[in-house]
């Protein structure tokens, strides 16, 4: 079985590179399983070099297996601009200005190419293991959503229930792959509120989105609960979105486009007349980082392959009284998806 510094150097010589340097953290932990705060990869055909300091040389040789380990010594960037040679890819989406001058100063007959992408292609579809890792994760979230509510919700503000499903996530052994989103009544028309002071009132929904980083893998879930009985309105937004969001699950499968998924979603918060009032789009990829690619949007080019994992996340936020999320993450599959998210979806109301 290919290894990925393999698959990533025949995607180098696809594009006519000799070598690809990675300096983006999440991607050199992808290729070589290094989970520390420095470190770089050189890969070509014949090259699997893992740069770092003498802060990681010990930790390094036990987690980059098959890479070899130079340890840098003084100026870190004339260290990677040593080892390199020809036409050389490098990540133009992470790899800031300054940091390309300076190494562009310090390479000889190098040709520095811009090359982003190379690897977060690669991290779209994930193996095995990467999915036992996501369904761990997504299974954990569950359980803190369970002792949150176990506890109740009203009377309490929204920044100390976002507290306690941290502090409960740690207890697990996790950290939260975001900030917890926890918006009551009004603010829950914020599809991006951050917690406040504010009490949970009587009557009010509550968009909780939360997610869940074990052993570096991310999970994304969001629920919208209701503090007493919410009103005829609520209810009919709430029944709204869970048929916008069955729909693009039963639409969801390898070969379909991002674009026409969203748009599957989209019809029918438009036909309800809130179409205004579903303004993101309705989904995006999860896996190392919680907002990776594909994406599913109106500007989506991304085609679906069996084996990523996505969230479905359609939405509609009335201003100034309330708003309703249900979000899933689900793993592409051939002839639909299989949902990692435990939590029933019916409205829960919780005192």
């Amino acid at each position: 079985m290919r290894g990925r510094e393999d698959r990533l150097a025949e995607k180098a010589a696809e594009r006519g590179l000799d070598l690809m340097l990675v300096t983006h953290l999440v991607n050199v932990r992808y290729l070589t399983g290094f989970g520390g705060t420095n470190g770089a990869c050189v890969c070509g055909p014949e090259a699997r070099l893992f740069l770092t300091d003498f802060r990681y040389t010990e930790r390094a040789a036990a987690e980059a297996e098959g890479w070899e380990v130079v340890t840098v010594e003084g100026d870190w960037l004339r260290g990677i601009a040593e080892r390199l040679e020809g036409k050389v890819g490098f990540e133009d989406d992470h790899l800031s200005v300054r940091s390309l001058g300076k190494l562009d100063e310090r390479v000889e007959e190098v040709d520095l190419t811009p090359a982003g992408g190379l690897v977060e292609e690669m991290r779209r579809v994930k193996d095995e293991a990467e999915l036992r890792a996501i369904a761990a994760a997504a299974e954990l979230a569950g359980e803190v959503y369970s002792w949150v509510l176990e506890r109740g919700l009203r009377d309490r503000t929204e920044s100390d229930v976002s507290k306690a499903a941290v502090a409960r996530m740690r207890e697990l052994g996790a950290e939260p792959a975001f900030p917890p989103i926890v918006a009551a009544g009004p603010n829950g028309a914020l599809p991006h509120a951050e917690p406040s002071e504010r009490e949970i009132g009587d009557g009010e929904l509550l968009v909780f989105d939360m997610g869940a980083e074990l052993d570096g893998y991310c999970s994304d879930c969001t629920r919208t609960f209701a503090v007493g009985e919410p009103g005829d309105e609520a209810r009919e937004v709430y029944g709204l979105v869970g048929r916008a969001q069955e729909a693009a699950l039963e639409a969801i499968r390898a070969g379909e486009h991002g674009r026409d998924l969203d748009a599957v979603a989209r019809a029918v918060i438009e036909e309800a007349g809130h179409g205004e009032r579903f303004g993101h789009g309705l989904g995006h990829g999860v896996g190392l980082e919680v907002h990776e690619a594909p994406r599913l949007s109106k500007a989506s080019e991304d085609v679906l392959a069996a084996g990523e994992v996505v969230t479905v996340e359609p939405g509609v936020y009335v201003p100034g009284a309330f708003g309703v999320r249900t979000e899933d993450l689900v793993v592409v599959e051939e002839d639909g998806v299989r949902n990692l998210s435990g939590l029933g979806k019916d409205l829960r109301v919780v005192e």
